[in-house]
């Protein structure tokens, strides 16, 4: 008996066990891990996009199961050897406490045992919903550390500008703006970092569902959502300088602070399907007015065939 490739084709038991073996591996090695990932998606506002993202990749996934069966079974070794490596990665950020390092493992076990038990070709269609996952894994602490605090001066210094063209009164002392009414702190949750995260990921979701399989277009939409998201939160910042000159710091707290915040992200994912739509005309405009001078040569091929046949 031969496979569909044209190698002997492996038993369906011994790939039923195979495939058994490595899920219980996977959910006893890694079930501290996924509990833990899912707390941070709920206790922790930086990654809450978790709760929605994750479970997007699972439904992507599940819609490929139909091209993962009809695919042809190839084999490869080399998952055993990306499992080998995911398992001392797990190793190194369990006994380093990287939990980075340990959730990434993860990831490539499951790349790793889809390799080996399927081969290449069900890897490439698991590559999509793998990559959304690694959106939801909270980043080391250094590098989050060296990511906000650019990015927290960045806000006040916008804010400091943006209230300053209007002719408010406003001084900046590092991240503190201060006003005649109070003084605003840009902090660590007014940095952007969320909203920035958040934003890139739904750009991800939103050029999978609408670019219709360009990798062009999905990457450019991914790296368009740092400037949108670093803009819209600028202006949050300088609009809650404004209501806290006029009315008070009390106005830049509790039901306003959050509905500006909620109002930015939506106002950003806006901006994001608008930078879509321009592109989008501006290739196909660029492509109507590449094809005009074309079929003018044609025609003209045609005019200068006719008057040599004459």
């Amino acid at each position: 008996m031969r496979s569909q490739s044209g190698h002997p084709a492996r038993a369906a038991i011994p790939t039923v066990i195979v495939l058994a073996a490595a899920t219980g591996a996977f959910f006893f090695l890694y079930r501290d891990i996924l509990v833990g990932l899912v707390h941070d998606w709920i206790n922790d506002g930086n990654y809450s996009h978790g709760l929605l993202v994750a479970p997007v990749a699972l439904l992507i996934a599940w819609q490929r199961r139909r091209a993962f069966v009809d695919t042809p079974h190839r084999p490869q070794y080399g998952g055993l050897i990306l499992v080998a490596a995911s398992l001392a990665l797990l190793v190194f950020g369990t006994l380093g406490a990287e939990f980075f390092t340990a959730r990434v493992s993860m990831l490539g076990f499951i790349a790793g045992a889809i390799w080996f038990v399927w081969g290449t070709r069900h890897l490439r269609l698991a590559a999509f919903p793998l990559a959304l996952l690694l959106l939801t894994i909270p980043l080391p602490e250094i590098i989050f550390n060296q990511v906000t605090l650019p990015l927290q001066s960045l806000a006040a210094r916008a804010g400091e500008m943006s209230l300053a063209a209007l002719n408010v009164p406003v001084l900046r002392e590092g991240n503190v703006i201060v006003l005649a009414t109070g003084s605003l702190e840009v902090a660590e949750a007014c940095s952007g970092i969320r909203s920035l995260m958040s934003l890139v990921a739904i750009a991800v979701l939103y050029g999978y569902a609408t670019t219709d399989g360009s990798i062009g277009m999905r990457t450019l939409l991914a790296f368009a959502a740092v400037p949108i998201a670093v803009v819209a939160n600028g202006v949050r910042v300088a609009g809650t300088g404004l209501a806290a000159s006029r009315y008070g710091a009390e106005a830049a707290e509790g039901f306003f602070h959050a509905f500006s915040g909620w109002l930015m992200f939506v106002l950003a994912f806006c901006l994001l399907v608008a930078t879509h739509k321009l592109v989008t005309r501006v290739i196909s405009a660029g492509r109507k007015a590449s094809a005009i001078p074309a079929s003018e040569s044609v025609a003209e091929s045609g005019r200068d065939a006719s008057c040599n046949a004459a």
